[in-house]
């Protein structure tokens, strides 16, 4: 009886053993891999195969440990698909802690829907994604798709970090294809604290990485692309939606995008050609010209996103665009083209990241980067660009959306990449000029002017179409270090030949000047005050940067209540540093009055780790200084 219960109890735990998988153990994860890490990469490996120009297939098997809630963000069980991109496997397992199996998922238990984004009209993709809930944490997921594609126009980038607050306990690439096609490659970032292993034959490519330790999300780090490993490929003859190309050189890629997903897409009706060649009939200069056609868009167009047809790469044919009255950026931009060309002026359509964190397109690695399109009108010896999706933006204007990066300018007989407007710290410029009175109960009453330009204006000018009700949160918001704060007049011009947005205003606020014993003291920088100041770290891993400078005048007259003279007053201050510079002066004129005077210029820049902290105290003085209170006393 004993044996035969030391056998059942064998062949159980047995069984149990079996049923488990070690390697997906929690603790098989050494320390340094869990410490700052949300989720840890147990293993991702991804076999790329190219067998044809017109050929792909992505077998993906990705295994992940999902330490607490925070990294059910870095879970990606879904795949796109549509009619030239099919999945052809696609399952996932779940295990506890323990390497246990929690449950199975084949590709039924994935919902199918389309990719809505709530804007597009049409849209022919789909996504089949894994809705999967937690029931205790942590837990192992392994994921395994397979994707067969005709597209070989674009390669999936390979990074050996997934995100910030992920560990990598295993990653590795291979791409295979065949040698007459020829894979490019660029890297990026890499560097010593990072262990690549990179193999590279005439027919294949490999890329393995492991123990990579989880980053934390440093204040004011650099965009990922600047600062991780990643490698990025391209094609030298490649496959787009039913299309063959070669692309060499970046002249190259722009013929054949002409050739082959431009041309024949301008034509216009017969009626609107007469139409915008009467608009235009008394200029003869071609800004002037693409002034009023940029006008004559913007009223009779609006912007919806198409996601149809040649992989949202081709835009709507101009006719339709004519007729409809809506279209994508790729539609709104070629329309714009299609009616300048009607009035004789010559542009081209152009292709870049728009995205208010600066992207680039990679000028040394010919492939297909961006994800938005502009237009571009020559300006002498530079280039006009336009906004076409927009109702609302100045003629010629590039805002942070699109200003500062590699653009792909496309032409008829080929392609080049070109810089958009930069914009320094010169450029952006606010303004602030006005005055205000204090009473002896503390109250003060305002007058206030400020002038915005460059990315400033970018920031300020649609605040003139809110409503009322938000511009007064708005502001409120704004200076939030004025208690009970009310406006008596809100005016905004909004100058779009100067790019100059104006703010006029007049508030008031009750017990803006403490009383202390019979003595007001208030900051008398009420308008301007800059309170930021980094976080302070005991340790910087990463890079930070600024990403647009600016600069900050402000002229401030304080009228004194009757009787009062300055008692004690701040003393002004001047810094100057490799991030910027600032100045402030605090003048008494007259034993009535006090002039504020203050310039503060941040610098763009790109700066290493070990500078963070002088720039935090830079930022900590003038927040101090900003702040600085005078105080008054009846004579």
């Amino acid at each position: 009886m004993k044996s035969t219960i030391i056998i059942l109890f064998s062949l159980f735990f047995s069984n149990l053993f079996f049923a488990q998988k070690s390697e997906y153990t929690v603790t098989t994860i050494s320390d340094s891999l869990k410490n700052n890490a949300n989720a840890v990469i147990r293993l991702s490996d991804i076999t790329i195969t190219i067998s044809s120009q017109n050929a792909m297939i992505i077998t993906a098997k990705v295994v992940t440990t999902v330490l607490n809630e925070f990294g059910l963000r870095n879970l990606n069980l879904s795949e796109n698909y549509d009619k030239n991109r099919k999945v052809s496997k696609i399952e996932a397992i779940a295990y506890d802690a323990f390497g246990k199996e929690l449950k199975s998922f084949r590709k039924k238990d994935f919902k199918d829907v389309s990719v809505a984004d709530g804007i597009s009209i049409f849209n022919d993709n789909r996504v089949l994604y894994l809705d999967y809930t937690p029931t205790v944490y942590p837990f192992t997921m392994v994921y395994e798709s397979q994707i067969e594609t005709s597209n070989t126009a674009f390669i999936p980038s390979w990074s050996p970090v997934d995100d910030y607050y992920v560990s990598t306990e295993n990653t590795k690439l291979t791409i295979s294809f065949k040698p007459e096609l020829k894979v490019n490659f660029k890297e990026l970032n890499f560097s010593k604290k990072y262990l690549i292993n990179k193999t590279s034959t005439n027919g294949q490519i490999n890329f393995y990485s492991a123990n990579v330790q989880a980053s934390k999300k440093e204040e004011l780090a650099p965009v990922f692309s600047k600062v991780f490993p990643l490698v990025i490929f391209g094609l030298d003859k490649f496959h787009l939606e039913g299309i063959n190309g070669v692309a060499n050189s970046w002249n190259e890629m722009g013929k054949w995008f002409y050739d082959n997903i431009l041309n024949g897409t301008t034509e216009l009706p017969e009626e609107t050609k007469v139409k915008v060649k009467n608009l235009v009939a008394n200029e003869t200069d071609p800004l002037k010209k693409a002034e009023i056609i940029y006008k004559y868009v913007q009223d009779k167009t609006r912007y919806v996103s198409i996601q149809e047809g040649i992989g949202g790469w081709k835009p709507m044919n101009a006719k339709d665009v004519d007729k409809l009255g809506y279209g994508d950026c790729k539609a709104l931009t070629n329309y714009t083209r299609a009616l300048l060309n009607e009035v004789g002026v010559q542009s081209f359509y152009s292709r870049l990241y728009g995205q208010n964190t600066n992207k680039e397109i990679y000028s040394d690695l010919v492939s297909f980067q961006s994800n938005h399109v502009i237009l571009a009108i020559p300006n002498k010896n530079d280039y006009l660009w336009l906004e076409c999706t927009s109702q609302i933006q100045p003629f010629g204007f590039q805002g942070g959306f699109t200003g500062n990066r590699n653009a792909f300018l496309i032409k008829p007989d080929g392609g080049e990449i070109v810089r958009t407007k930069t914009f320094d710290e010169n450029d952006n410029l606010k303004q602030i000029k006005g005055s205000y009175k204090i009473s002896d109960d503390g109250k003060i009453t305002a007058t206030l002017k400020i002038e915005s330009f460059g990315l400033q204006y970018d920031n300020q000018f649609q605040k003139e179409r809110l409503s009322k009700e938000d511009q007064i949160k708005n502001y409120k918001e704004e200076y939030s270090n004025i208690n009970n704060i009310s406006f008596s007049k809100i005016n905004f011009i909004n100058d779009k030949n100067k790019i100059k947005f104006t703010e006029e205003f007049e508030l008031e606020a009750k017990n803006y000047a403490q009383n202390v014993n019979g003595k007001l003291m208030f900051a008398i920088n009420a308008f301007d005050q800059s309170s930021y100041v980094p976080k302070k770290h005991r340790t910087r891993e990463l890079p930070f940067e600024i990403e647009s400078g600016y600069t900050d005048e402000e002229e401030i007259t304080v009228t004194l209540p009757y009787g009062y003279v300055v008692e004690a007053k701040p003393n002004g201050a001047e810094l100057k540093t490799e991030f910027g510079s600032y100045k402030i002066d605090f003048i008494i004129s007259n034993n009535k009055n006090i002039i504020c005077k203050r310039k503060l210029i941040i610098n763009k820049g790109f700066y290493e780790s070990s500078k963070f902290e002088n720039y935090r105290k830079f930022r900590e003085t003038i927040a101090k200084t900003d702040n600085s209170k005078v105080v008054i006393s009846k004579t």
